[in-house]
């Protein structure tokens, strides 16, 4: 229930200030309150910023506030001299050609290549590795900003037919068009409303199945909850109206559903999902029987069923069945469960996740948050393992069962990206590409590092930096984080990450619990009540860089974006006192409303859910950003200083959570310490962004910093002019 509320204080006019007002002493928009209170089990909760909710398209107060906000942010940015030199030398890091690892369909190799600046990358096709390239589709061609994504491809069996997704200003909806390779022109086929989720050809080649929701209203496109998915089946030359269901459960609006065709074109599987959690129930239906109804193989949500590939009716699943860490099992799907076999055991480590290629199980597991990759044949005999040159990142190995090659790629905060061809017979590697960036990779280093969070938990934490390093309390630091949604946070080459260690700064990545890095234990201590231990598990890495002399607090920046932006927006408000600047970036800021709000209802597999039961609405309530803030409102706290990012499509976590919390902090903010909020335009939670855009937002971000930070940017700095 709701206590009805009142209008408060209008928006202030922004009118002409200098920059230079806004370096000294920052002018923000007043921003209305309204007597909003909600209750949660007894408990009254002050929502005092409540109108910011509502979408930007729909309401012109809102777009007024964005608009002011933005004004104050842009005029203090641009008066940091910096900031132009941080652009071009980013600008000159980003400006290298790159690849995404080669896959073969119908004989035909197929990449992703990006000259260095383009917006977006190109599809490409060769028939030869050394062949001569053409270009598939360039979505760089779409719309001139560089705000149309090319966001999913399905290829037919025989190759004639691409079916591909195209995303708009980073939204999650996608539209799906299919581009008949023979001649090079698009079909009129056309499906709309599509989230989450690709589609999967019958080996006839005359149609797909898809998944996707009932259309939604133009002013709630951006924000509505996305209930009542469906899979259809669509014939290629037929309009949309005319698809065939297939599968839906009227019965539970909050299910989704994921389909794929097993590679020998026998049967389709439908995957069923409550949440961003992997355990699903799993439904197979035999396509030569056109008529026959989907059977049920796992009908329940207690464990994750991947599946991997079949031989007839036999199938193989990665799965967390008596497994916390995974493993590889056999099923026949015509007796269920109780025909489950092990195939391949479970390992100390963490399996990531399981291919079927060249005939062999291709296995990637995570050894403290590093990759490395092991290969079984069928029977589950292990052949051999594939070996990384370091601390990083190793993936790709994709193909058919048929196939005796393969591609992957591997990268480090220190080493750009190479693609590597792979013998699956041989277990060759051959170097095919490697990327060429305008950094001296040598004159870095990548190091790991353990510490105790509150409870005595060991968490490891990668640290990269230049060679030679001297501990130094005036040493700019950069820590991110994640700690969420079992994914892990792995090393990986970044043009940002480069130009922060060229700087002169130690880019710092703790791997907290909540995340993948250890299986499952490691993910479900820290979720919903016990996700406290992530914020402790963050603030242990800090209090760690700190003593151990590699920073301190007055040069120490915290960053994450999504789960990691509530993450940094918790911190903050928990330990104001131990961060010299925060970068909240796309956060999930109410945690008592999340679910209310486009994919929020998926969450609360690891969130929780503060209507349905009381117990996770006091950790939510002890913990959320936004009410933390609006309850130390007036109480004289100093905040660092902190500018968060959200864009005004993001319809993953709607720009309502940050622009509350932003209003909030600003309110609340006690000390001289800037409070800013960047709030994109044409842009989304961050898939598809354009090259440009993102360039533009890490200049801001690291111009921000070195002002906050007051990082001196010596001679030496490759991006002094």
């Amino acid at each position: 229930m709701s206590i009805p509320f009142r209008y408060a204080l209008p928006i202030a006019a922004i009118s002409a200030i200098t920059a230079a007002t806004f370096a000294s002493d920052l002018d923000y928009p007043q921003t209305r309150k309204v007597d909003r209170i909600d209750v949660y089990h007894g408990t009254q909760v002050s929502d005092p910023y409540q109108w910011l909710e509502t979408d930007v398209r729909e309401s012109t107060e809102v777009k007024e506030w964005v608009d002011a906000e933005n004004a104050v942010t842009f005029s203090y940015l641009e008066s940091i001299g910096e900031r132009n030199e941080i652009k071009d030398r980013l600008t000159d890091l980003w400006n290298y050609e790159r690849f995404s690892s080669p896959f073969k369909v119908a004989g035909t190799y197929y990449y992703y290549r990006n000259d260095g600046l383009q917006n977006q990358s190109v599809l490409y096709a060769v028939d030869t590795l050394d062949g001569e390239p053409r270009v598939v589709i360039d979505p760089n061609a779409w719309k001139a900003d560089g705000t149309a994504a090319l966001s999913g491809l399905s290829f037919s069996e025989d190759g004639r037919y691409l079916a591909y997704a195209k995303a708009v200003s980073g939204s999650d909806w996608t539209e799906w068009f299919i581009k008949d390779l023979r001649t090079g022109n698009d079909t009129t086929d056309h499906i709309e409303w599509t989230k989450f989720g690709g589609l999967t050809w019958t080996h006839d080649n005359r149609g797909f199945f898809y998944s996707r929701f009932p259309a939604v209203p133009k002013e709630e496109l951006f924000t509505s909850t996305n209930l009542n998915n469906k899979v259809y089946y669509h014939r290629l030359g037929t309009d949309q109206s005319e698809d065939v269901l297939v599968f839906e459960r009227p019965d539970h609006p909050e299910w989704g559903f994921g389909s794929s065709v097993t590679e020998d074109g026998r049967y389709l599987v439908i995957s069923v999902y409550k949440g961003t959690d992997s355990r699903n129930m799993l439904f197979v239906k035999d396509l030569d029987e056109p008529y026959g109804l989907p059977i049920t193989v796992i009908d329940n949500f207690d464990h994750e069923w991947g599946v991997i590939g079949n031989d007839g009716t036999t199938f193989y699943f990665q799965t967390t069945l008596h497994a916390p860490n995974r493993r590889v099992v056999s099923m026949d799907i015509t007796k269920g469960p109780a025909s489950v076999r092990q195939v391949i055991a479970e390992a100390p480590e963490a399996l990531q996740g399981v291919g079927l290629t060249g005939n062999m199980f291709v296995a990637s597991y995570l050894k403290d948050a590093v990759s490395y990759v092991r290969m079984f044949r069928t029977d589950g005999t292990h052949v051999r393992d594939v070996e990384f040159p370091g601390l990083g990142s190793g993936g790709g190995f994709g193909g058919k069962r048929s196939d005796t090659e393969t591609f992957y790629s591997f990268s480090s905060y220190n080493t750009p990206p190479s693609i590597y061809r792979y013998d699956m017979i041989t277990g060759e590697s051959t170097l095919f590409r490697r990327a060429a960036v305008d950094f001296k990779a040598d004159d870095y280093t990548v190091e790991q590092v353990f510490y105790e969070s509150k409870d005595g938990t060991r968490v490891p934490m990668f640290l990269a930096h230049k060679k030679g390093l001297k501990k130094s309390p005036n040493t700019p630091t950069m820590l991110y984080g994640y700690g969420g949604f079992d994914i892990p946070i792995t090393p990986g080459f970044s043009p940002a990450i480069a130009a922060w260690m060229e700087m002169g700064g130690v880019w710092a990545v703790a791997n907290i619990r909540g995340g993948g890095e250890y299986g499952e234990s490691w993910h479900k201590a820290g979720i919903k009540t016990k996700k406290q231990n992530v914020f402790d598990d963050f603030i242990g890495a800090a209090e760690w860089l700190i003593d151990n002399g590699y920073t301190s607090t007055p040069k120490l920046a915290i960053h994450g974006r999504s789960n990691g932006g509530l993450l940094v927006g918790a911190v903050m408000t928990q330990r104001p006192d131990l961060f010299g600047a925060a970068f909240p970036g796309v956060g999930v800021m109410d945690m008592l409303k999340f679910h209310t709000w486009t994919a929020g209802r998926y969450w609360v597999d690891d969130y929780g859910n503060a209507e349905l039961d009381k117990a996770e609405f006091e950790a939510l309530n002890a913990y959320s950003p936004y009410h933390q803030l609006v309850r130390q409102a007036g109480k004289g706290i100093h905040y660092p200083a902190t500018m968060v990012t959200t864009a005004d499509t993001d319809d993953r976590v709607v720009p309502g959570h940050s622009f509350k919390f932003a209003a909030a902090l600003q309110e609340s903010q006690a000390g001289d310490a800037p409070v800013l909020i960047r709030i994109e335009t044409s842009a989304g939670h961050g898939g598809g962004k354009p090259t440009a855009k993102q360039i533009e937002e890490w200049a801001d971000m690291f111009a921000f910093a070195v002002k906050n930070l007051k990082i001196n940017l010596t001679g030496d700095w490759p991006g002094k002019q």
